[in-house]
């Protein structure tokens, strides 16, 4: 299964990195990279990872700006693609079409082929135009899943927190983690 993965400037730059760890571990999946300038800016920041950490997560990697490159084409077979984290700029571009970068163009792609675009938005609050946005998004076929986190699996980390989202990421992709916390009420 071929996955994009995408990271913007966003706070949250661990979901994408968990994410593509998650991907490489399971063995199911390769992964394309795309990482905005901003987005390794705020991983260092958040992370200490630098870019170059960053794309050794990935099977492949890809410039910002290399808007001509094989993510650009739909005849280039792609399952999905998962913007982690997704900032309020990225979101509105791809709901615009305003293909200006490869991330942008990559998620249109996704969108004019019918195949499956999963936006981790990370922003709060949300004013009508952030809401009306998503909703046109919803609209073309995208999954709009703000990074919100669960608790009734009594999380104790951070990472806890953050894999909890990565499992629902990962049913979505139809790459169920079969260590996964499912909601089961005693």
């Amino acid at each position: 299964m071929e996955i994009i993965v995408g990271i913007t400037g966003a706070s949250g730059s661990v979901y994408g990195t968990r994410l593509l760890r998650r991907l490489r571990d399971s063995g199911l999946a390769r992964t394309h990279l795309i990482l905005s300038r901003s987005g390794e800016r705020t991983a260092y920041l958040e992370t200490g990872l630098l870019a170059a950490d960053i794309r050794s997560l990935a099977s492949h990697s890809y410039p910002h700006e290399d808007i001509g490159c094989r993510l650009a084409s739909g005849s280039y077979q792609t399952a999905a693609m998962v913007v982690a984290p997704c900032s309020i700029h990225t979101m509105s571009a791809i709901a615009n079409g305003i293909s200006s970068n490869l991330m942008i163009r990559a998620a249109d792609v996704i969108l004019k082929e019918r195949r499956k675009l999963i936006l981790l938005v990370r922003e709060t609050p949300l004013h009508l135009g952030h809401l009306r946005t998503m909703a046109a998004l919803a609209e073309m076929g995208a999954i709009i899943m703000p990074p919100v986190p669960a608790f009734y699996h009594n999380p104790k980390t951070i990472e806890e927190l953050v894999d909890h989202t990565i499992d629902r990421v990962l049913d979505l992709l139809g790459i169920p983690a079969p260590d996964a916390h499912r909601w089961n009420p005693k």
